[in-house]
């Protein structure tokens, strides 16, 4: 026995709950029957696997004039004035928040450092649905009802390949992205969003990378390169002193050269332990000028004294810029 539809409405939501379908069964719908979609919710009519009219949160009488779309695909001359059938969803619009995205298997990247490199990530986003008909047909589907547990694991796997291939467009280098969780995740964000809402009908408000994890031989790289840079402010810091010794006269030329001889040997130790020898600092000895040159220590010194080769003297010792070098050598 067919049975009219009065009111329409969706009130027992889950907070998992996605998408439902009203059931109708064998019951039809009333002209001037009430559609009730509450905040956060958007009701989509269905026919014959077509998509009609779409209501925001309110209240709804459901007469020809409102439903224009639904009138148009029935071909109804004179509109709803019978009972009517026709499916009827409700979707959840409203954010679902800390839902956990990772990747399952490496995922291979090219960067410009290290050439094809395999990255692992995880993390957690923040999404809604922001096309309803997109969302039904890409995702969703005909399900009587789709929750969140059945989305996250439909879409791990679409998050995982959108976040792969955002990384691979935006050129970060993969030793800024393992140090850099929150700027990457905002920077991925837009690039992410414009597949996953043409493809899905979904925008994401929030990507948080909690981890981004490389090979043992890549956290090795990350590490010489921390190395250099300790190196290369090292330098600075020397020469710096260099100038402040010279500046405030003989007096403390005995202080800058043990403070020089100091910086000096931390900075062999650094460039040993990078992998890198004498020849990485921008301030050499005559001994490390004469490995350059291949002379003996003698040799150098004498030529400093002589003025051929150019060089400070500190006390009783010579420095060597790596530019003299270069420019005795020419």
């Amino acid at each position: 026995m067919l049975r009219l539809i009065e009111i329409i409405e969706w009130t027992n939501a889950g907070r998992d709950t996605l998408s439902y379908r009203f059931p109708d069964e064998d019951h039809l719908i009333m002209r001037g029957a009430q559609l009730i979609v509450r905040e956060s919710q958007t009701a989509q009519f269905m026919y014959l696997g077509q998509f009609a009219d779409t209501f925001g949160p309110g209240k709804h009488r459901l007469v020809t004039d409102n439903i224009p779309i639904l009138n148009h695909l029935k071909g109804w001359k004179y509109g709803f004035e019978s009972p009517f059938k026709a499916d009827l969803y409700f979707v959840a619009t409203r954010t679902f928040t800390g839902n956990e995205w990772g990747t399952s298997n490496p995922v291979m990247l090219h960067d410009a450092d290290l050439g094809i490199v395999r990255v692992r990530a995880f993390g957690t986003y923040d999404f809604h649905i922001a096309d309803v008909p997109r969302f039904l047909r890409e995702v969703a589907g005909t399900d009587d009802q789709y929750s969140l547990s059945q989305f996250s694991g439909a879409m791990r796997s679409r998050v995982v390949s959108a976040f792969s291939d955002a990384l691979a467009t935006s050129n970060i280098p993969v030793l800024s992205v393992a140090s850099r969780y929150g700027e990457i995740g905002q920077a991925l964000l837009p690039l992410i969003n414009a597949t996953l809402h043409d493809k899905y009908g979904i925008e994401m408000t929030s990507l948080v990378v909690e981890n981004v994890s490389v090979p043992p031989e890549v956290e090795a790289a990350i590490d010489k390169r921390s190395t250099l840079t300790a190196i290369g402010n090292l330098n600075d810091y020397v020469k710096m002193q260099i100038g402040q010794g010279v500046g405030a006269g003989s007096a403390g030329l005995a202080g800058v050269g043990a403070e020089l001889a100091a910086g000096l040997s931390l900075g062999q130790q650094l460039a040993g332990q990078a992998g890198f020898g004498a020849a990485a600092l921008d301030v050499l000895t005559p001994a490390q000028v004469a490995a350059v040159l291949k002379v003996s220590e003698a040799d150098v010194i004498a030529s400093l004294e002589s003025g051929d080769l150019k060089g400070k003297r500190i006390g009783s010792e010579w420095r060597v810029a790596r530019g003299a070098v270069d420019a005795f050598m020419r």
